[in-house]
């Protein structure tokens, strides 16, 4: 074990922890448990929002299964990653203001505490609980996956072991502090990345020779590497193209990003974050996937793809620098698994538990069963990580598609369309949950439908869904919740 890498990341721990001791004080003295937990009390200002978002989706497979895939594909999968950057401006852009005040006049905590309000429909709370909980754990395994990887690249341990002493660290913090700890800590973690990346750039680049040499050697190894179709012509237009509904406008419906938009104090803070939030992950993204490209020659033959970003800045850093900037990917993955953590625990005992079990459950009950709920689910994610899929990122998108299928037309009609009702937003579900996993079996078969991401056809498919049975089975027109605020978010 190279202890001058080491200790940097336990100091960075450390640091972690302690965040999480403040915010369990400072929980423990709030009147509203549910919404100090999972929420933090709505109090967060623009940096802070910028970051927690940027932190929450930049995860394992922006630091580590992203790379790796650049890596084995080349610049085409550089390109494919881009449609990413403007992330944070679509989400915040598209649910703003509106989603901020429907979200406190509701007194919404969670994602589907919306979905209830709005549908006042049992069926589309069990299902989004259902769909949350299914889609997640494959997300939670791949941030596990991840997180092991690094710690055993590092240490030398095991992976069995690495992946032990991973989950028992989240788990630990995330128990501890609730939303309040995640945050704060997701504003560390989101300064970390940003200048780690910077650093292994430039560092990868000056151990390359410069880009000159570098481009050089990777047309030596194939020259498909430095074209926009991959190393095996494999990256198509359109297959790129269903990527800006995957990582692009799509992520404006998962509910780990969503939730982060009822979590602002007021406009100024959204508008902040915003313009943070962009450069930030605009320089993450673009910066780790080149590093993985550019590693490719300088380290040729690394046989776990996923682990590049560690190897490759143990090679090309001084250990200490190495064990600092390497605390970037560990912060990416740890504050990716504390969201995943709370949303899945938030859906299981705020949608389920308290709506439908013991609505007049205690607070210390509520407490207790948070709490164990967190630690179970980080326990069933330990195990479904223990056998790692070859590419960890295509896990995570995985997750990402099912999620979007599921919520794109429910969360996003329900906010800006008066029609939208209960029965379209049941049947759009269920139309884009099956398509979604029937295509990507299908896929996994045969090879990509239309030559495009599995999620691009149930999106659209569960649009003309949501559409039609809303019209079908009409109910009276919704009146949102938002006259006559002047200055509520």
């Amino acid at each position: 074990m190279n202890w001058s890498v080491v200790i940097p990341l336990l100091l960075f721990l450390m640091i972690i922890f302690m965040v999480g001791i403040w915010s369990n004080r400072k929980l423990n003295k709030t009147d509203g448990f549910l919404s100090d937990y999972f929420l933090g009390s709505r109090e967060f200002g623009g940096l802070v929002l910028a970051m927690t978002m940027v932190a929450t989706y930049g995860s394992a497979s922006s630091f580590l299964g992203g790379p790796g895939a650049a890596y084995s594909i080349g610049f085409g999968w550089v390109l494919l990653a881009m449609s990413q950057v403007a992330t944070g401006y679509f989400v915040l852009l598209v649910l703003g203001k509106k989603f901020a005040i429907v979200s406190r006049r509701y007194n919404a905590v969670t994602f589907i505490d919306f979905l209830k309000e709005r549908y006042k429909s049992k069926t589309v709370v069990l299902l989004s609980a259902l769909s949350i909980i299914i889609f997640m754990f494959s997300a939670m395994a791949a941030q596990w996956v991840g997180g092991a990887y690094l710690i055993q690249s590092l240490t030398g341990f095991s992976y069995i072991g690495a992946l032990f002493i991973f989950t028992l660290s989240v788990l630990i913090y995330v128990i501890i502090g609730g939303f309040r700890a995640v945050v704060i800590t997701d504003t560390i973690q989101g300064i970390v990345m940003f200048f780690g990346t910077l650093i292994l750039l430039i560092a990868v680049i000056v151990a390359g020779g410069g880009l000159s040499n570098i481009f050089s050697d990777l047309v030596s190894i194939n020259p498909n590497l430095i074209t926009p179709f991959g190393n095996d012509g494999s990256l198509t237009a359109a297959y790129v193209s269903s990527y800006w509904i995957l990582v692009g406008v799509g992520v404006v419906a998962l509910p780990q990003i969503a939730v982060r938009a009822m979590s602002y104090k007021d406009s100024k803070s959204m508008h902040k974050a915003i313009m943070i939030g962009t450069v930030v992950v605009g320089t993450i993204i673009l910066g780790m996937h080149l590093i993985g490209v550019f590693a490719r020659p300088i380290m040729p033959g690394i046989e776990v793809a996923d682990q590049v970003i560690p190897l490759v800045a143990l090679e090309v850093l001084p250990p200490w620098i190495a064990g600092i900037i390497l605390a970037a990917p560990l912060a990416a993955i740890m504050s990716t698994v504390d969201s995943l953590l709370l949303l899945v625990s938030s859906s299981v005992v705020k949608d389920v538990y308290i709506n439908y079990i013991k609505p007049k459950a205690t607070v210390n009950q509520v407490k207790n069963v948070s709490i164990s709920v967190t630690a179970v689910i980080g326990i069933v994610a330990f195990l479904l990580a223990i056998s790692p899929p070859d590419l960890l990122i295509f896990l995570n998108l995985f997750a990402f598609g099912g999620l979007q299928a599921a919520f794109m037309w429910p969360f996003i009609m329900g906010l800006y369309w008066r029609y939208a009702n209960k029965n379209g937003a049941i049947a759009s579900m269920i139309t884009g949950i099956g398509s979604y996993i029937a295509i990507h079996l299908y896929n996994e078969a045969y090879g990509d439908l239309f030559g495009v991401h599995a999620v691009t056809v149930p999106v659209f498919f569960s649009l003309i869904i949501f559409v039609v049975f809303s019209l079908l089975f009409k109910q009276e027109a919704y009146e949102f919740p938002t006259q006559n605020i002047k200055k509520e978010a």
